[in-house]
């Protein structure tokens, strides 16, 4: 059901907005914040919608004419009186990226045609429009003649951005979240909001704006800009909660000075404490020559790691640079992979499935995990300290101050530990992760999606791992989240032993944090694989070839008439399915001399409701085929929707197939490719009859491959 918003919704929010810098955060607020606030509270409320219509505009530039709002009494009156009081300025105040943002391009060429001639700028883009219209107005000013008064710049962005920063914890949230909340659009969580500041000082929270402001900039900065912020003094940061600003924006300065000024480049980096940065520094300064500072710097970390990101780099590279060791880690473990599968080429397009899938014809049981698996356990396992001993500073977070700032386990130590000495015994987990789930279901969280198979893959670890190696890997996760928050390994493997498995398939390659959480798996005591697959024909793997016959084209409002299903193991046929339903819908009168099939032959078939489960069963694990296959497996998965069911397999389309193997062929319809290939044809446009067509040219196509194999012309 529509739900519709009270006239002045905006400014309602805005008060609620302003209310959050009443408690603790108050602290945080700079002299221009707290100035806004209190003149915004003397304005009467038409003055103040005025004032909020223009703050929830995504630029500080707008359009006076845009703002005659019916519930606002004199609009244009309020704004001239604001205009005086100094709430609004003219242009010579804005930022050409808001005067970007809010003038048309007709616009800007009708300024820059006040300059002269505009032959030729109607080709150019809006952000080339916008750089000469700045190039202009600094040698010659604004034209004289050109109107200028419909625009107006919010004099007062800067305190509002800083506001919207300490709420929100970015520089890209607006207000209109509180809009989307109303209305059901998004999702937050008020029931673990407590009064708690964003940030620990107001010189922390100074610093950390001063840092995520000018990282929004950095896109419109030229060199000469960006060399004159590499050389101001950075602010101090005190705390976690403002360094990760800091980081953020010296990472990313330094890659750009990087580019034209190395020397200045190297010392930004060097200023900065995250990963990644000390990494780039590493690796560019072992350029440079500086082999003596490198080596001194990556024992430094080696001796006393940040991270085991960091750590398991630092080790690689110092192997590598100064003990002459040829190859990575990571392409140790690639070569020295434990297993290589050959799992059927019509899996490439999934390729987890696929192995999965050839565990299961083989009888070993296999869950999909990656990093859901240990995300949705550690948030489960710990739910009570991340959503009720911590906290969430606004009900729009999604992510515990703890997991932000990296120290979980720092902070909540005792309770962490107390509650896994309670949990000494599976079932008492088992139990504990139930518990949780039951209670907490649906709730919005920044760890894992909720879903009804969410504890399927938790149950089976539990079941068949060590509750000691457990422990072990959901300790480090505390310890450092920010490191092992992902990359974990694929799936899961139970075939009398449990083992995880990172499936690569050719030219996939181990990325650095899926190296870290394999590592730190293995450490904790659980066995870990990279498995290596390599394309084949398997000829285990089931194809089941489809055919459909529908009222009409188009699934959203079509339905099936007829399905028809051939499943094929090795190339042989194995068993087959067809039946006509029901489309509880008239067939019209072309489609009924088209296939034959009337409203009084399906009126007492089946529903598809009645012969879904059968479907689902007959195509489990096997590779979807059929004669333009998008159409039949787009009605499929449809009906399948409609029941709130998901229908995903692998596809094959045999029209594909037949231009890859048979190429040049006039026509590759199904009737004509049948007639071209002599293969018999019961009934044209009848679901079976076609089924078994199309799997008759599935057998060319595999023929066709097996000879190109055999001449050893196939890629």
């Amino acid at each position: 059901m529509r739900k519709d918003l009270p006239p002045r919704y905006y400014l309602t929010h805005f008060h609620e907005f302003l209310a959050f810098f009443e408690g603790a955060s108050s602290a945080l607020l700079s002299e221009s914040a707290a100035d806004f606030i209190q003149r915004f509270k003397t304005l009467d409320d038409d003055k103040q919608c005025i004032v909020v219509r223009a703050a929830n505009r995504k630029y500080a530039v707008i359009d006076r004419t845009q703002f005659n709002y019916a519930e606002i009494n004199y609009p244009q009156q309020q704004i001239d009186w604001l205009v005086a009081q100094g709430w609004f300025g003219d242009l010579t105040h804005a930022s050409f990226n808001d005067i970007a943002g809010v003038l048309t391009k007709e616009a800007l060429l009708a300024i820059l045609s006040e300059y002269g001639s505009v032959q030729g700028l109607a080709s150019l883009t809006k952000p080339k429009l916008v750089a000469l219209l700045s190039e202009h107005i600094n040698t010659r000013g604004w034209p004289e003649s050109f109107s200028l008064e419909n625009y107006l710049v919010c004099l007062f962005d800067e305190a509002l951005r800083f506001l919207l920063f300490i709420y929100f914890g970015n520089t890209k949230s607006r207000l209109n979240q509180f809009s989307m909340r109303d209305l059901g659009v998004m999702r937050t969580r008020s029931d673990s909001v407590t009064d708690t500041a964003r940030f620990e000082s107001n010189s922390d929270a100074q610093a950390a704006w001063f840092y995520a402001n000018h990282y929004s900039q950095l896109a419109f900065y030229n060199d000469d800009r960006l060399l004159e912020l590499a050389g101001v003094k950075f602010p101090q940061t005190e705390e976690v909660s403002a360094s990760f600003y800091r980081d953020q924006l010296l990472y990313a300065l330094g890659l750009k000075v990087l580019a034209f000024d190395k020397e200045k480049g190297l010392e930004v980096l060097q200023l900065a404490q995250s990963d990644k940065a000390k990494e780039k520094w590493l690796r560019e300064s072992y350029k440079d020559g500086k082999e003596d500072e490198v080596r001194h710097e990556l024992e430094s970390i080696i001796d006393n790691p940040q991270s085991d990101t960091l750590l398991a780099f630092a080790e690689d590279f110092y192997a590598r640079k100064y003990h002459k060791k040829r190859t990575s880690t990571v392409t140790d473990m690639l070569r020295n992979a434990s297993r290589t599968l050959n799992i059927d080429v019509s899996q490439n397009q999934q390729v987890e499935r696929g192995v999965l899938a050839h565990y299961a014809r083989n009888g070993i049981e296999g869950w999909r995990t990656e990093n859901r698996l240990w995300r949705s356990l550690f948030g489960l396992t710990f739910w009570k300290q991340l959503y009720e001993e911590d906290t969430l500073v606004t009900e729009f977070d999604r992510r515990p101050l703890s997991l932000k700032q990296n120290n979980f386990y720092a902070k909540f130590e005792s309770s962490i530990e107390g509650l896994l000495d309670e949990l000494d015994s599976k079932e008492k987990l088992r139990f504990h992760i139930h518990k949780m789930a039951t209670a907490h279901y649906g709730k919005v969280n920044s760890l894992f999606m909720w879903s009804s198979h969410l504890l399927t893959p938790i149950e089976a670890l539990i079941e068949h791992g060590s509750l000691s190696a457990i422990y072990s890997l959901l300790r480090m996760m505390c310890k450092d989240f920010e490191s092992l928050r992902d990359g974990f390994p694929d799936i899961m493997v139970f075939d009398g032993a449990l083992r995880f498995e990172e499936v690569k398939a050719p030219g996939d390659q181990l990325r650095r944090n899926q190296l870290v959480s394999i590592q730190r798996l293995q450490q904790a005591g659980f066995d870990v694989a990279v498995t290596t697959v390599k394309w084949v024909r398997d000829p285990a793997q089931p194809y089941v070839v489809v055919d459909i016959e529908t009222t009409g084209g188009n699934n959203s409002y079509n339905r099936i008439t007829e399905i028809g299903m051939v499943k094929l193991v090795g190339g042989e046929e194995v068993d087959r399915f067809q039946t006509l339903l029901n489309p509880q819908r008239r067939i019209p009168s072309s489609i009924t001399r088209l296939t034959g099939i009337s409203d009084d032959m399906v009126a007492d078939a089946p529903l598809f409701a009645e012969v879904a489960e059968h479907i689902a069963t007959f195509t489990e694990d096997a590779v979807f085929v059929a004669h333009n296959v998008n159409f039949d497996y787009g009605f499929i998965k449809q009906e399948f929707a409609r029941l709130d069911q998901s229908f995903r397999r692998p596809k094959m389309c045999t029209v594909r197939e037949m231009r890859r193997t048979y190429p040049g062929l006039p026509s590759y319809s199904l009737a004509n490719l049948t007639k071209h290939f002599h293969i018999d044809m019961e009934q044209h446009h009848r679901a079976l009859s076609d089924a078994k067509a199309a799997a008759e040219l599935l057998k060319l196509a595999f023929e066709k491959d097996d000879e190109l194999t055999a001449a050893g012309d196939l890629a």
